[in-house]
């Protein structure tokens, strides 16, 4: 007999969204291709849709603005959905600012802008999954400093090839969006690709003789 796992990658283009289905034990990496770009991050259960990794519930359960390397991402029904495995960036991400939306750069000045719930809405129904929740994202590498009742937006400190890894803790749909946002810093005002790599747990690795 012969394990084989099969490793496979998807590209998330600049400014668009990309969703994988994942199975319980399975492991997906975020990485930044090219350095100094957000990524939001949503997950939805497979069995119950309206069941979503919630940033709340996370930051009620961990006691933290956000996880360390082996504290879960929770659900709005209070359950695990992710579980973050590994960090190979700075370590700077955030979970309390809201996806971009069509709203948000209406008040910029710039109507018809691409943006992380549209992005989302769109790979949902491309998925056959559609949902009009647009839940608050996990945004990963985003670089929000708080001092006191302040937040300031400053650029994301990842390099090219940093990366996050988390850990399916039941069956779910695993949306990013390459965070559209040109008008602020946090992408350096140009925003570029990431990628997801997903590594299958090891009970789904394929038996041959």
């Amino acid at each position: 007999m012969e394990l084989t796992n099969t490793v496979s990658w998807v590209e998330v283009p600049a400014q668009s969204g990309r969703a994988v289905r994942l199975a319980s034990g399975d492991h997906v990496r975020l990485i930044d291709v090219e350095g100094g770009q957000v990524g939001d991050v949503f997950a939805f259960s497979a069995a119950e849709r309206t069941e979503h990794l919630s940033a709340s519930h996370t930051r009620t359960a961990t006691s933290r603005l956000f996880p360390r390397i082996g504290q879960h991402f929770m659900t709005n029904q209070r359950r695990p959905i992710l579980t973050l495995v590994d960090d190979t960036s700075p370590g700077v991400h955030d979970m309390l600012i809201a996806a971009c939306d069509p709203a948000r750069y209406q008040q910029l000045g710039a109507s018809d802008h691409a943006s992380c719930a549209e992005n989302l809405r769109k790979v949902l129904r491309e998925s056959g999954f559609p949902s009009d929740i647009v839940p608050q994202p996990v945004n990963v590498f985003m670089n929000i400093p708080v001092a006191g009742d302040d937040l300031d937006w400053l650029p994301a400190e990842t390099r090219p090839g940093d990366a996050v890894t988390f850990e399916a803790a039941m069956d779910c749909l695993f949306v990013v969006s390459a965070c559209p946002m040109d008008l602020n810093s946090i992408n350096g005002e140009h925003p570029t690709p990431l990628a997801i790599e997903i590594t299958p747990s090891k009970s789904r690795f394929t038996q041959e003789d």
